[in-house]
């Protein structure tokens, strides 16, 4: 494609208006994170935490990556964005076989980005002839520009899929999803590809990061650290992408021991399902662990290790998160807003059975200061804690899982 650059004062412009590009404001994007994560073809994607974190990642490498070719050599027509970013996307993609819905992300985002800089343009110049020449030339840039990126993305996914028809983690993943889907692999063959018994009990795990800046050999330790807590020399690991691990292992995890040990690697997050028994129990451990990981990412909660017995409920209850935030304004009225040591006191209190005594010795402080911290709750309810036992409970249970207090 020819590509004749703009008059001087048109890339004078240009410049000025990329700069501004690199300073974006928040809920701008917001709205892009959105666009590119919207929609039934990519829903899967957006309920991955660690993937839908390498969509945002990769949607402020394409703004800036632009925005610093045309502040560098402004007019000039912009290469493909080939950088780490980019190219890890599309590895991950691949390996969960959603790279070909993926590729319409690009385009979403080019539109609600072409109208931030349509609204930026317009704060350049007010000559009607500069605005013509300004926004044809810009509008070309940016078209052509995701369209290269596109091009060479695709290139990069179908090599990733050539390289994945090869060694030992291709083989294992490819057992592994076959199981999952419920085809018709024999146990035994499975076994055999995968070097892990079927029978007998599982706890399956996904251990993962949504820090950029993690060492992934640290998910490996993870991983290795889950199996010496279960106490099983012969675990599962599978590389499901490079930020993720799907592990299963045959013993119960000892859960105190593994968080004194994984208290070392912070950036690496645990969910564990539930135990289950044979192929069966395979499959479902680990969509009770997938279960964990998109609640504690849906509630961007805190906590680094979680199991699918201690958030099964509240996976139920805020599946869909708006109607979860009103369900707790409903309940706790003021309370939801108060010190946490309020709240927690009234969680403790009816995990306790209300048992005044219990709930004390539970938080390790007097009984008379219990009690004082439960008045005051009960002044900042909207009903009654002994006519709505059941609600305030359970959205004390999802504020806890939400703020971690």
């Amino acid at each position: 494609m020819s590509w004749d650059l703009p008059p001087s004062r048109i890339r004078e412009l240009l410049r000025r208006g990329a700069e501004l590009v690199l300073h974006p404001k928040p809920e701008w994007l917001d709205e892009l994170d959105a666009a590119t994560l919207a929609g039934p073809a990519r829903q899967q994607v957006a309920e991955d935490p660690v993937l839908a974190a390498a969509i945002r990642r990769s949607n402020r490498s394409n703004l800036r990556y632009w925005a610093a070719a045309n502040i560098r050599a402004p007019g000039e027509r912009v290469p493909a964005d080939l950088g780490d970013v980019p190219l890890a996307v599309a590895r991950d993609l691949v390996r969960r076989g959603l790279d070909d819905a993926m590729l319409g992300a690009y385009r979403s985002g080019q539109s609600v980005a072409l109208r931030y800089w349509i609204e930026i343009v317009f704060t350049l110049t007010s000559d009607p002839e500069e605005l013509q020449v300004l926004l044809d030339v810009s509008c070309r840039s940016i078209a052509t520009y995701i369209e290269d990126t596109v091009d060479a993305i695709a290139a990069q996914m179908d090599r990733e899929r050539a390289d994945l028809t090869h060694g030992t983690h291709a083989e294992r993943r490819e057992a592994v999803t076959l199981l999952l889907d419920g085809a018709p692999l024999s146990p035994q063959r499975a076994q055999q590809r995968l070097g892990y018994r079927l029978e007998g009990a599982h706890w399956a795990a996904v251990i993962w990061s949504d820090d950029p800046d993690i060492d992934l050999a640290d998910l490996d330790r993870a991983a290795d650290l889950l199996a010496v807590a279960a106490g099983d020399p012969r675990p599962l690991t599978v590389l499901a992408s490079a930020a993720t691990r799907w592990v299963w292992v045959h013993g119960e995890p000892d859960l105190a021991r593994l968080h004194a040990t994984a208290a070392e690697i912070p950036a690496a997050r645990i969910a564990i399902g539930r135990r289950r028994v044979d192929l069966d129990g395979f499959r479902r451990s680990h969509h009770d662990a997938l279960t964990v990981q998109r609640m504690l990412a849906r509630l961007g909660a805190p906590r680094q290790i979680a199991t699918y017995a201690d958030v099964e409920l509240v996976a139920l209850l805020t599946a869909d998160r708006e109607r979860a935030d009103q369900f707790v304004a409903g309940a706790l009225g003021d309370l939801a807003t108060a010190p946490p040591e309020l709240r927690e006191a009234v969680r403790t209190f009816v995990a306790a059975g209300c048992n005044a005594t219990a709930a004390a010795a539970r938080l390790y402080t007097h009984r008379n200061t219990l009690l004082r911290r439960l008045a005051r709750a009960e002044r900042l309810l909207p009903v009654p804690l002994a006519d709505n036992l059941i609600p305030v409970a359970a959205a004390l249970e999802i504020q806890h899982w939400h703020t971690g207090t």
